[in-house]
């Protein structure tokens, strides 16, 4: 019998309701270990080259890890949706914890592909073996949170964990993320708007099998050590302030892209910190299921205009609706945060959207008219408020923002695609890449767009491991290593705020996936496979027609100087310097000059049943 893996995979075709259970290829288990790889590689089989989003044949696939369903600290709870994206066109990946990916392993899937379009709105409901496609017509309109609420209700049974999407997935919002537990976002890359172009409202969940792992003993004394680590230094940030700690941090730097690029750090930052949101709104911390660590900082407005707002803040939605659109009141950054949480889109993209709507309205590019007579000139609280409740609605100009910057600039033009801060289509993240080297790289050849969660590379710069400042070989090779080991994070599924409890790394979660799978693995193989990883997203975009021309960065980020004084002042990334990133990267990686894979890389990987791709390509 296997053990960690389910070693069942779920087919949905939603046009005829029709359902059907495969075994999981073990083949693929170990090679892709689970998550976001083998959401991948399932993807690609099951698709076809240039698939519109929108389209019924466009699969969605939600995959759980070999970890998943456990009681590994983190580990246990996470799940991960992949689709073709329709912002970026390529990879659509995302990934959330909570209960939900536990509740689908324990129903005893590692897998669940969805594909077609149903008639009329449903929702998936799995019970262990029995699956159903049931009405969600009552639903349609509602938010995340009162969808959850009234499935539970409907089927009667409190502990059902549900995945589900807002108005702005109904609309295809082309930012709209998959919300489960209520609070938790599968936020990046429109999947979303995926879900609501299969008239797909939600997924349901309740499971009841024991998960196995293969040397029980062993693993119970691996889960205590980590218990003790997840208490001690590596992860006190997320214990205390939580994320909103970069706040300060990126600030002093002066590498918060604030007002939209216009500069990189902000006068308001005190009144926005970390320290002040977690004395005056964090209400209570409380974590996911298998989770020792607790972050998820829940904040409660008590007063002024916005009083009895509750959501949970991060660094980067705080970022976004706050410094990014000027402006320095948490109160209303939490209710931006709320209003994304309740129409279901990703707060990073509306935020990073309304900064460049700010942009576009002060440089006269938009109108008071054109913005539905809000005066949406930066700082302005209010209005960032109410351009939220548009995008999440669809309504007035939210219609042209809910796509997000990218496709917004394009019905705009007037010299607004400069002003679009996106990679791939994706809004970009809270990190100024003109003076952050090896982050640059690191977003500019992201597989889903601006990211800084693909691979972590803004810790050699804001860490001052490296010079910030400059472009130089050798970054290529520092940013491959964390992208394959953050490909392995995100394929066990564990939680990014506890990798630094993996003191050894790669020997650790070695170690981890054999107790868990009995399936030897060694530090070595596991790298591997974190390689493997990031070959299969490259081959996925290149196939859908993605390469080097889209390893970029932002008009701003490459042509407007940091105007700050202090550290940063006047840097910015030349395209020669992409273009030495670029080429050092893809030289790291064993792959072409145009960013393609070499067939003895694939060989090299195991992976020659995915060289027609780059067959086509030569």
């Amino acid at each position: 019998m296997l053990h960690g893996y389910a070693g069942r995979v779920l087919h949905i075709d939603l046009t005829t309701g029709k359902t059907r259970v495969e075994p999981l290829n073990e083949d693929h288990a170990k090679k892709y270990i689970g998550g976001i790889g083998l959401g991948m590689r399932l993807w690609l089989d099951h698709s076809k080259a240039g698939v519109d989003p929108f389209s019924p044949d466009n699969p969605l696939i939600l995959a759980t890890g070999p970890i998943s369903g456990t009681v590994w600290p983190t580990g246990g709870n996470g799940h991960a949706f992949v689709s073709k994206s329709p912002q970026s066109y390529g990879v659509g990946e995302a990934k959330a914890h909570g209960s939900f990916g536990t509740e689908l392993k324990r129903a005893g899937y590692d897998a669940i592909i969805l594909k077609g379009k149903s008639e009329r709105p449903v929702y998936v409901w799995v019970d262990d073996d029995a699956v159903q496609l049931l009405d969600a017509s009552s639903l349609m309109g509602k938010s995340p949170a009162e969808t959850d609420d009234a499935i539970r209700e409907e089927l009667g049974d409190y502990y059902i964990r549900v995945a589900a999407i807002g108005v702005a997935g109904e609309k295809l919002a082309r930012m709209a993320c998959i919300i489960n537990d209520k609070t938790r976002a599968c936020g990046r890359t429109g999947l979303g708007a995926v879900m609501g172009s299969k008239n797909l409202k939600a997924i349901a969940v309740r499971g009841t099998r024991d998960i196995t792992v293969a040397k029980l003993d062993e693993f119970m004394e691996y889960v205590k050590e980590f218990h003790e680590r997840m208490k001690g230094p590596a992860t006190q940030k997320y214990r205390t302030l939580g994320t909103p700690e970069n706040i300060l941090v990126h600030n002093s730097l002066s590498c918060m892209p604030t007002r939209n690029f216009n500069n990189s750090r902000f006068e308001g930052a005190e009144k926005v910190s970390g320290e002040v949101l977690n004395d005056k709104f964090v209400a209570k911390i409380i974590g996911c299921s298998s989770c020792a660590m607790r972050c998820e900082h829940m904040c409660v407005v008590a007063e002024g205009p916005y009083k009895s707002t509750m959501t949970r803040m991060e660094y980067e939605t705080l970022w976004a609706l706050g410094p990014y659109c000027g402006v320095d009141r948490l109160d209303a950054i939490i209710k931006g945060m709320e209003l994304s949480n309740y129409y279901g889109i990703d707060a990073i993209s509306a935020g990073v959207t309304i900064g460049f709507a700010m942009d576009c309205y002060e440089k006269g590019i938009l109108t008071q008219k054109d913005l539905d007579g809000l005066d949406a000139k930066f700082g302005n609280a209010d209005a960032m408020v109410q351009l939220v409740g548009k995008i999440g609605k669809r309504e007035g100009v939210g219609d042209l923002l809910a796509d997000g910057a990218k496709y917004a600039a394009d019905k705009i033009g007037k010299g607004s695609e400069k002003l679009a801060a996106t990679i791939k289509g994706v809004e970009t993240t809270g990190y100024d890449l003109r003076c952050l080297k090896t982050a640059a790289l690191g977003f500019a050849v992201s597989f889903r767009g601006a990211d800084h969660n693909r691979h972590g590379a803004y810790a050699f710069d804001v860490k001052g491991k490296v010079n910030r400042l400059i472009a130089e070989k050798g970054r290529g090779k520092l940013v491959r290593d964390m992208e394959d080991v953050y490909n392995l994070i995100d394929s066990f599924i564990l939680c990014k705020f506890s990798r630094g409890t993996y003191y050894k790394e790669l020997p650790d979660m070695a170690k981890l996936y054999t107790l868990v799978t009995g399936f030897e693995m060694t530090p070595e193989q596991l790298k591997q496979a974190g390689e493997r990883i990031q070959n299969v997203a490259r081959l996925f975009n290149i196939r859908e027609g993605l390469g080097r021309k889209d390893d970029t960065l932002p008009y701003k980020v490459m042509h407007v100087p940091i105007p700050d004084e202090g550290p940063s002042k006047g840097a910015l990334v030349t395209q020669a310097e992409l273009d030495l990133l670029l080429d050092d990267y893809y030289e790291a990686r064993g792959w072409t000059k145009e960013g393609v894979p070499t067939m003895a890389k694939l060989k090299e990987l195991g992976m020659e049943d995915l060289a027609p791709i780059i067959e086509r390509k030569t």
